[in-house]
């Protein structure tokens, strides 16, 4: 009943309207007021930011501010993959039953995140990473490794909330939410980056023109708080070891891969 409950406070939170309304106004001029309180209010390094805070436009403009070139150093040993996101690395682990995973006591299915079995069946056995952002951070997406662009797709209509209370308590949010898929080649083998929209407003914009990617390229960006979740294809990935969940930035290593047999 608590569940049920709980719930249904989150779909409620997601209520189309309000994301609206909320979109509206974080894209319009007005809102440019409330930028140097989300600033405070949410600890952001100015020191890092491309632009001073007065030059920001709108709180969505500042939400998907750049950095600095050089704001964050790229682990550039050949066989390391890095963080494609500054955030949590919340979960990892090991495809349970050969293509699901479990997040907050709900359980996923590859068939059901990526879209059909076929999908899916290349991750069987495979690993995964999970990496949750929060309003506090850098909203843009980087590859974690050179490689070419095989793929890409979009599934979901709308999207709940993804922060702890969502992934707890909504249905099965990371497969379900309005999500894009990235499917890359990296050293022969298959990866692929999934970004999960949050509060049914679904922006994630990509910025990327080419499909041959360098590790730390700019990939695209979210408009509000999201997840971004990487598979990898069996023995592929060998994360580094470390408790989690922890906090990460882009480029940062977050282990090594092996490149396919030839």
């Amino acid at each position: 009943m608590k569940k049920k409950v709980l719930r249904a406070f989150v779909e409620l939170a997601n209520n189309p309207f309000q994301s609206y309304v909320l979109k509206k106004f974080t894209q319009s001029s007005i809102s440019r007021i409330v930028v140097p309180a989300f600033a405070k209010t949410f600890k952001i390094n100015q020191e890092e930011m491309e632009r001073p805070l007065q030059q920001y436009g709108s709180l969505h403009e500042f939400f998907i501010r750049k950095l600095k070139t050089g704001a964050r150093p790229i682990d550039e040993r050949e066989n390391h993959l890095v963080s494609p996101v500054d955030g949590t690395l919340a979960e990892m682990g090991v495809l349970k039953e050969g293509t699901s995973f479990f997040v907050k006591g709900q359980h996923y299915s590859l068939s059901e995140m990526l879209g059909s079995d076929a999908e899916a069946k290349k991750y069987e056995e495979g690993r995964y990473a999970l990496f949750y952002l929060s309003p506090s951070d850098y909203h843009r997406i980087h590859s974690p490794h050179a490689g070419t662009i095989r793929k890409q797709w979009a599934l979901g209509k709308k999207s709940a909330p993804v922060n702890h209370v969502g992934l707890k308590y909504g249905k099965r949010p990371l497969s379900r939410n309005y999500r894009f898929i990235t499917e890359m080649q990296v050293g022969g083998r298959a990866m692929a980056i999934v970004k999960i929209g949050a509060m049914n407003i679904n922006s994630i914009i990509l910025t990327h023109q080419k499909a041959c990617l360098k590790k730390g390229d700019e990939m695209g960006y979210f408009s509000f708080g999201s997840s971004v979740l990487l598979l990898f294809e069996k023995d592929m990935y060998h994360p580094t070891s470390t408790s989690l969940p922890v906090k990460i930035k882009i480029g940062e290593s977050i282990g090594t891969f092996e490149e396919a047999s030839t």
